[in-house]
């Protein structure tokens, strides 16, 4: 027992004792992982300095050879991590996830790069690869689970992409169109609430482009309509629907949706309308005549030329008449 115990120590320590860069061709060096590499010693794409090991990340990745260039790029970022080299590197990390089809990974490379490396001279195309990553997100692209395998489309995890885009450069060109974004993946996934807090935020941070704040103030209408047909018809929120459309008209008089904002209002105002009717019937129905009489005249209030309106009026008046016999 002994002897196999010793024997089996003296393996262990043999293995343990092998130089970490073996003929093998599965190698594992400290700070890089394992990493395939064919028999034949020393990796043909290893350099001793940075500026030559970003040389072959980026003669492999004109060649389209993104195996390579990840390797020697992210060699380049881990071993001499403060050199002038090393965002480029980092760029290169993302670009070569990018056309592997792993988005979701050149996105954190790119958020490092902007994280570590905030004065890269190419910080603008950064943020523009991430808008176009979280862009195909946003189309419905799935997020895969451990970075390789399909997984499902997410809203949640697309607007958190813009939110890191809109904080990582606020004030950019690309920042208030990813702001807009954040209030469209909260539509797609029906949560108007915060959809129409993302269009909010968008009106308020760049009111100084009319464009973005135009398109903020309508679509933040539109969330308030959709949030108002869920369920059952919610009054409070049609009101608010109808104010932030008559604010776009107001607002924006040449725009060419000022037509269709109209006919929302109409719409809306035709259903509080219908709404408030329902309720005016249902207390003339318990013979409550002073709660439909509230009822029956915030119809007229609400639309007075809605279909409503005629049988509102003949029901005020028929009420009216009724209490008044009562009280003789």
């Amino acid at each position: 027992m002994n002897r196999s115990v010793t024997r089996l120590f003296l393996i262990a320590f043999f293995l343990l004792a092998l130089p970490l860069r073996s003929p093998a061709p599965l190698i594992y060096t400290p700070g890089e992982g394992w990493i395939y590499e064919p028999y034949g010693g020393e990796p043909s794409w290893r350099r001793n300095r940075a500026k030559d090991q970003l040389i072959v990340a980026q003669q492999a990745f004109d060649q389209k050879d993104y195996s390579v260039a990840l390797k020697a790029a992210k060699r380049t970022v881990k071993v001499w991590p403060l050199s002038d080299y090393a965002p480029q590197a980092e760029y290169l990390i993302g670009r070569c996830y990018e056309a592997k089809g792993m988005d979701e990974k050149a996105f954190k490379a790119y958020q490092q790069l902007i994280e570590k490396y905030p004065r890269a001279p190419n910080y603008d195309d950064v943020l523009k690869r991430q808008f176009e990553i979280a862009n195909r997100f946003l189309a419905g692209q799935w997020f895969k689970l451990f970075g390789y395998i399909p997984f499902f489309p997410s809203m949640d995890k697309t607007a958190d992409l813009y939110e890191k885009i809109v904080k990582n450069g606020p004030y950019s060109d690309i920042a208030p169109q990813a702001q807009m974004n954040i209030g469209q993946a909260r539509v797609n996934q029906k949560n108007y609430p915060d959809a129409v807090k993302a269009y909010e935020r968008a009106a308020d941070r760049y009111n100084d482009r009319p464009r973005i704040a135009a398109d903020a103030v309508y679509n933040m209408a539109l969330a308030y309509d959709k949030q108002a047909e869920t369920a059952e018809y919610d009054q409070g929120t049609a009101g608010q629907a109808i104010a932030t459309f008559t604010d776009f008209i107001t607002l924006y008089p040449d725009d060419p949706r000022t037509t269709q904002a109209q006919k929302y209002i109409t719409a809306l105002r035709s259903e509080q309308a219908r709404g408030n009717f329902e309720i005016a019937k249902y207390y003339d129905r318990i013979g409550k005549l002073n709660g439909a009489l509230v009822y029956y005249n915030e119809v007229l209030v609400r639309d007075p030329n809605s279909p409503y309106a005629t049988e509102a009026r003949e029901r005020i008046d028929a009420i009216k008449r009724r209490i008044q016999t009562a009280a003789r």
